[in-house]
């Protein structure tokens, strides 16, 4: 059991977790990180279509983040307890609901291309562009939904090294490909962003069929089983629904948010589309550190709840915001630092280059409020217990705030870095919210049922 008797143990603790997530993290960003600096060398045209035509990829992750966050406020409560019967349910509930949600997706990504891009941007030439590759990249959907309930299922039970390795794995067999099929080499023709969604299809096969296997063969803790996916799951299916609810809506909202960003982010210049990309790049990049940590956070939260340990909530909770907030900071000088040789890896114009280097100017100011109040709400009140709140949240800010102030701006003409910098306000007035929440310390509830 986790043992939180100083800060410099609950450090410890949540380090030992998170360098593992971490490291996944980084392996997955460099999968997209290779298909988005390969594709760089093609131009402008080439870069902002896969921009685009990942979009949809982009929605689902983000559903899929809600269904798995939703699967780990339970496991982790009941990994407290050792209720190892009740993880199993959990996870079946949250892969029945991610094959509905996958399957979907590849269906719209597969035979609606044209209709979904056409809403993104009004660039003709970027969308027919990009129908090819999302076409390709929707039969990858499911696969990738799969994967992400299975690695996060073991994540909860603190086996966070396996979703380590299959990403590496999955990182090794994109990058070959991508070199054979984006350029043509060893005989194979050059098929450029096509070349690309298949090397992502492939890779993403990979990475379900290995957790899978995982799940099934090797994993000794719940011993989860195919026959679980058709068992009776009882009450918690109504658990899962009334806490999981609102973090599955929360993350849908803020897919939405992302889907229409990308529409008001389609309708600037072909330039500052491809800007925008290499800005979403260093953005994936830092997040790799800030969600492993804010996983970590939300697992050993939720452990602690679920097991009664209460009293020890206050003087973890106010490391954790003082460690972010010193994460934000460290982030934001880094990202300013290393903009101008991140911006040189891309074969762009000069126009596009001088977009992205305000847009990563302006991220490494919005950095730091996203480590503080994204760690805070999500990693604290989140995983312990009031599912809700960041939900009502993230909604007010996103229909209020957000996309009203950039469509207005985007109306008036303004300047590129104005109008993104409307997009990502919010990262600098939640951390107001984020502050008034969790030192309040109502946010603790223990969702757990009696074994």
């Amino acid at each position: 059991m986790l043992k939180l008797s100083d800060g410099r143990t609950a450090l410890r603790a949540m380090l030992t977790l998170a360098i593992p997530i971490s490291l996944q993290n980084l392996i997955t960003f460099a999968v997209s990180f290779a298909d988005n600096l390969m594709i760089g060398s093609l131009g402008d045209t080439a870069i902002s279509a896969v921009y685009m035509g990942t979009q949809v990829q982009t929605f689902l992750q983000m559903a899929m983040n809600g269904i798995t966050t939703a699967m780990l406020v339970l496991v982790a409560q009941y990994w407290g307890k050792q209720d190892t019967g009740r993880i199993r349910q959990a996870a079946s509930i949250a892969l029945r609901v991610a094959l509905v949600v996958g399957a979907a997706a590849t269906v719209l990504g597969i035979f609606f291309p044209w209709q979904i891009l056409s809403l993104l941007t009004p660039e003709k030439n970027v969308a027919a562009a990009a129908v090819p590759y999302l076409q390709i990249t929707g039969a990858s959907f499911l696969f990738f939904a799969i994967a992400q309930v299975l690695i996060a299922m073991l994540r909860g039970v603190e086996n966070a090294r396996i979703g380590m390795y299959v990403s590496f794995g999955s990182l090794a067999i994109n990058v070959v490909l991508n070199w054979v099929l984006i350029f043509g080499h060893l005989g194979f023709p050059a098929m450029g962003i096509q070349g690309a969604a298949v090397a992502t299809l492939i890779s993403r096969i990979f990475e379900a069929g290995a957790a899978l296997f995982y799940a099934l063969r090797i994993e000794k803790r719940l011993r989860w089983r195919l026959s679980d996916l058709f068992r009776s799951v009882g009450p918690l299916a109504r658990d899962f629904a009334r806490y999981g609810a609102p973090v599955i809506a929360g993350d849908i909202v803020w897919g939405v948010n992302l889907f229409c960003q990308s529409m008001i982010v389609g309708r600037l210049p072909e330039e500052a589309i491809a800007a925008a990309s290499i800005m979403s790049m260093m953005s994936n990049l830092v997040y790799v550190w800030i969600t492993g940590l804010c996983s970590a956070v939300g697992i050993l939260t939720g452990k602690l709840v679920g097991a009664g340990d209460t009293e020890r909530i206050r003087p973890y909770a106010r490391m954790v915001q003082k460690t972010f907030l010193c994460v934000g900071v460290v982030s934001g000088l880094l990202v300013f630092a290393i903009r101008g040789p991140f911006i040189s890896l891309y074969d762009i114009s000069s126009t596009a280059q001088g977009y992205a280097d305000q847009l990563l100017i302006l991220l490494a100011v919005t950095i730091v409020g996203t480590c503080y109040q994204m760690t805070g709400l999500a990693g604290l009140v989140k995983a312990g217990g009031d599912t809700s709140f960041v939900f009502k949240n993230d909604t007010c800010f996103v229909f209020l705030v957000v996309l009203p102030s950039a469509f207005i701006a985007l109306q008036l003409g303004a300047p590129v870095w104005v109008v993104m910098a409307c997009l990502k306000c919010d990262q600098i007035l939640k951390c107001i919210v984020a502050a008034i929440k969790i030192n309040r310390f109502r946010w603790m509830k223990n969702l757990t049922r009696p074994a």
